[in-house]
């Protein structure tokens, strides 16, 4: 029996709370963040929704959450992510959801990035305490499936004796995502936007018996919003993947928990279907930011003196109370707040927080 407390969750209440979402069929959005505003407002969507919420950082995030005082290093990197895990996992204990923690798009060039911060949790848990993420993700695509797979290997050992898992990626996501991976070409043929079933068998065998695993397959999705049509999801490229695992392996239900990556600007019926073929967490990043900047724009220009001036020319009236910053920050997270409220919505995770429950 496992229980899956409120506040951050790690080890088999992350796992459980994973099966539980792909056994009832319905996803969690993970939310990129990149300062305390948007982490803030993330956790207000989840509980105004009543839904359990993934919060992740890519690199970018968390060189951003570290400050403009220090530079881009993996070091300030690492700080960035430790800073944010640690603000959520204070704040999330005060809150009746559960809260997953986990890192997006780490290539080959920022491992040193994730190897430090998984050395940065073993310290923690030698001493008695919780590691800082639920789960890394590792974006090995641009490397062959060989090295892929024991690249990913070599992490998840050291992962699961931590209480941590791993997310993958197989095929190529199109578009990019804070450095990694690049613009796509919309005149391009995105042929290999779609992973093939034999490459997920052979990665979900190899990994499986090593800890907890999910899947970012690429089916046709892309960071970012495209023009309509520029664009073709086919969720059913899950579906066959599903399928050819149950056929090799015997088991008895789709054994893959898939993570959609690009969820921003899909259409919500292919969402539905996603997720009716495992997918159990949704990136969403592009449509936040937007919904947060469009937020502070209309506040900007409903109030244009008070960005222009301090104290009006005409009246000598004082603009502070506008141009405070906790005022138009509050309307940008309100903005984030009402976008993610639609994610949940759309997601079928409204009301269907787990915080508190225990699982066989």
């Amino acid at each position: 029996m496992t229980k899956i407390n409120n506040g951050f969750v790690f080890g088999e209440a992350y796992a459980a709370l994973l099966d539980h979402a792909q056994a009832e069929g319905y996803a969690l959005p993970a939310v990129n963040v990149s300062d305390s505003a948007t982490l803030n407002a993330t956790l207000a969507a989840a509980v105004r929704c009543k839904s359990d919420v993934i919060i992740q950082l890519s690199n970018g995030g968390a060189r951003s959450y570290a400050g403009p005082a220090l530079d881009g290093s993996i070091e300030t990197k690492v700080l960035g992510a430790t800073l944010a895990a640690k603000h959520v996992q204070a704040l999330a204990a005060k809150l009746d959801i559960s809260v997953i923690l986990h890192t997006d798009h780490a290539n080959l060039a920022l491992l040193p990035w994730i190897d430090q911060l998984i050395d940065a949790s073993a310290q923690r848990v030698a001493t008695g305490g919780v590691p800082l993420f639920s789960s890394h993700m590792l974006d090995l695509s641009e490397e062959s499936l060989a090295d892929n797979i024991a690249l990913s290997a070599e992490r998840l050992k050291r992962l699961t004796s931590l209480g941590m898992g791993i997310e993958i990626e197989l095929g190529v996501t199109g578009g990019e995502e804070d450095g990694v991976g690049a613009e796509l070409d919309e005149s391009a043929d995105n042929s290999h936007l779609y992973t093939q079933p034999e490459d997920v068998a052979q990665a979900w065998q190899a990994l499986k018996p090593l800890g907890h695993v999910t899947v970012a397959a690429s089916f046709g999705n892309v960071h970012g919003v495209y023009k309509p049509g520029n664009v073709q999801l086919r969720p059913e490229i899950l579906q066959a993947s599903q399928e050819h695992l149950m056929c090799i392996t015997g088991a008895a239900r789709p054994p893959v928990p898939f993570v959609f990556h690009g969820g921003s600007g899909s259409e919500k019926a292919k969402i539905t279907e996603a997720i009716s073929y495992g997918v159990v967490k949704m990136n969403i990043d592009t449509d936040t930011q937007f919904a947060y900047a469009q937020a502070v724009g209309d506040y900007v220009k409903a109030n244009p003196k008070a960005f222009a001036m301090q104290i009006d020319d005409e009246t000598g009236k004082p603009y502070k109370k506008q141009y405070d910053p906790r005022v138009w920050t509050k309307h940008g997270q309100e903005g984030m707040i009402e976008r993610l409220t639609q994610a949940f919505h759309d997601l079928g995770a409204t009301g269907r927080t787990v915080a508190g429950k225990a699982f066989n």
